[in-house]
């Protein structure tokens, strides 16, 4: 089997998990986007994944994805995917990360989301960003605590290099993810009456989409389930 084939078939089972997700919460599996994790793999695996139909891809490291998007750009010319920041980010590397990306998912702090919007000054055009909300509370693994989600919420919505699109979360290891998820869907309810267009919701990965597609999300965002364990990215 080439890794084209593999991948196909792995995108076809990850739809049909979709499919099947959004038929059981009476839901259309138009309004989920898939958006393919493609850190530690090569770029060839991102442009066999577009040639697939696929145009969203994540990164979690911006050293990784700068020179990613670089060689994909060079294997298919006339792709225009969009491609996300899913990965903490230092300061210092927010006018890198605003160079090739086209919406950060993990803005947690007003310092962040001041120095991105410094950064992005010079794009000509406002930064697509997502709230990441902690929905445990626990800094150690990023996000906004879950009291503090509005007012970050209305910084970012503030600023006029920044746009504010959603939030993102991770389903903490320790708790249910059904029930996870549930606590955001209430934080998510509750930010759209003072943001409602902010609509994203990116929430679900490889183990949970099904409960994240349950509780509303509109993005799931799938690494090993699509392209297998990890491997070692391009150079």
């Amino acid at each position: 089997m080439t890794r084209r084939d593999e991948l196909a078939a792995n995108l076809a089972e990850v739809r049909a998990r979709i499919e099947a997700a959004c038929q059981a919460a009476n839901r259309s599996p138009a309004e989920v986007e898939l958006l393919a994790v493609t850190k530690t793999f090569p770029a060839s695996d991102v442009a066999l994944l577009s040639d697939l139909g696929l145009s969203a891809f994540a990164e979690n490291r911006d050293q990784e994805a700068s020179g990613k998007t670089v060689e994909f750009a060079e294997a298919r010319p006339d792709a225009r995917p969009l491609w996300h920041m899913v990965g903490n980010i230092q300061r210092n590397k927010a006018r890198s990360v605003t160079s090739w990306a086209d919406r950060v998912d993990t803005v947690d702090s007003i310092r962040l989301a001041d120095a991105l919007a410094k950064a992005a000054a010079h794009r000509g055009r406002p930064l697509d960003v997502l709230i990441q909300a902690s929905i445990d509370g626990d800094s150690a693994r990023g996000g906004c605590p879950l009291p503090e989600l509005a007012a970050l919420a209305d910084h970012v919505a503030g600023s006029g290099e920044l746009r504010l699109v959603g939030v993102m979360a991770v389903a903490p290891r320790e708790m249910n993810p059904a029930r996870a998820f549930s606590v955001l869907a209430d934080e998510v309810y509750r930010l759209r009456r003072d943001h409602p267009a902010a609509t994203v919701v990116s929430a679900g990965m490889s183990g949970d989409l099904e409960d994240a597609i349950a509780h509303g999300s509109t993005c799931v965002r799938v690494g090993t389930a699509l392209l297998g364990g990890r491997r070692l990215a391009s150079p």
